[in-house]
């Protein structure tokens, strides 16, 4: 019995010994919570030069020739060929010929016209040397240069009334005009360049038949080009004829300068802004070409111009005030799509130059002493 009892506390002993070691084993494994460095980040900045600001307003357009040309046929017949064929990009010089019809059959017309005015003003000779003889003078002269393959030439004028009616009534005013109109529109047949340029675009090609009023194609003279761009009517009057632009491409690869040369008095009514147009000129410019104006409104005195992402409310804006962020009320005067110009920041205050991750009041920041 006794020695069944000494088994019994030998065996309990064990069990509780083992207990022990075993919540000892598990207890020495635990890791000792490590002790976390308060991170402090970095913010670069900016000291705050409050001076004269320009307001530059930022306009876009694509470029059109300043002088075009969209060319139309008045006249019908065969499009004849020519020693420089009629093809987009192909030049001229003022007075070549762009297009030329086959006018055969018409100038016969014209010819004949001509001939039968100069059969009826020598049919009244005889008549003026009688009863007008101090008008038959001066019709002999016209009818000795008269040239019927050249122009015809304008009519002497009447010495009397009783001439006028004459010469009226013998259908001669009547078939002069006549021959006038024909001979304008046998000028038709042809369409030379008015100015030196390039073909911008061929509708029709050699040999084709051209109808009255179809259109053969666009000139242009490439040396002188013009942007529309739109800006707020709240600049409007302060943007001038004259003054100066700063253009740039697509890619700001390239700087252009224009000058302002109209201004649209009319305010488009549902986007409330006035339609400007600049003229510019260069070797690389072509039409169609996307370009950027930069307009110079008006300048800000006591301003101060930062990146427009570095604000934090319309009036707000993050300084560093003895290590830590603090917000700063400003007066926004300008806003652009990148830039904003503000009023009412204390000269030499450190300001943002790039935002700072998880920003807020208060925050332990250190600023950025390089370069």
């Amino acid at each position: 019995m006794i020695r069944k009892i000494v088994l019994y506390v030998l065996g309990a002993v064990l069990i509780l010994t083992s207990v022990v070691l075993a919540r000892r084993i598990i207890s020495s494994r635990k890791k000792p919570k490590a002790v976390v460095d308060k991170v402090i980040k970095t913010a670069f900045t900016q000291k705050v030069r409050n001076g004269l600001v320009p307001i530059v307003i930022p306009a876009n357009g694509n470029l059109v020739a300043k002088r075009r040309l969209e060319l139309y046929a008045e006249v019908q017949g065969i499009f004849l060929p020519r020693k420089k064929l009629y093809r987009t990009g192909e030049k001229y010089t003022k007075g070549e010929v762009l297009i030329r019809l086959d006018d055969r059959e018409y100038y016969a017309s014209v010819q004949s016209a001509k001939t039968n005015l100069y059969n009826l003003i020598t049919s009244v000779m005889p008549d003026l040397r009688l009863d007008y003889p101090d008008a038959y003078n001066t019709w002999r002269k016209y009818l000795e240069g008269f040239d019927i393959n050249k122009t015809t030439p304008t009519l002497p004028g009447f010495s009397s009334e009783q001439e006028k009616y004459f010469i009226t009534a013998k259908d001669i005013l009547s078939s002069y005009y006549n021959v006038k109109n024909m001979e304008e529109k046998l000028f038709k047949y042809t369409i030379a360049a008015p100015f030196s340029g390039v073909l911008s675009e061929a509708v029709v090609t050699e040999g084709t038949l051209v109808r009255t009023g179809q259109k053969l194609g666009e000139f242009i003279d490439p040396s002188v080009y013009e942007l529309e761009v739109s800006i707020s009517n709240r600049f409007a009057d302060l943007l001038k004829e004259g003054k100066e632009v700063t253009l740039n491409n697509l890619d700001d690869t390239k700087k252009y300068k224009g000058t302002v040369v109209r201004i649209n008095k009319i305010v488009d009514v549902e986007t409330q802004t006035v339609t400007a147009f600049i003229q510019l000129s260069g070797k690389s410019l072509r039409e169609g070409m996307f370009l950027e104006a930069l307009l110079q409104a008006k300048e800000e005195t006591e301003a101060f111009e930062m990146d427009r992402s570095l604000m934090v409310s319309e009036n707000e804006i993050y300084v560093i005030k003895e290590g830590n962020l603090d917000l700063l009320k400003v007066n926004p005067v300008y806003f652009s799509d990148k830039k904003v110009v503000l009023k009412g920041i204390p000269e030499g205050t450190d300001v943002l130059l790039k935002p700072v991750p998880g920003a807020h009041p208060g925050l332990a920041v250190k600023i950025y002493e390089g370069e």
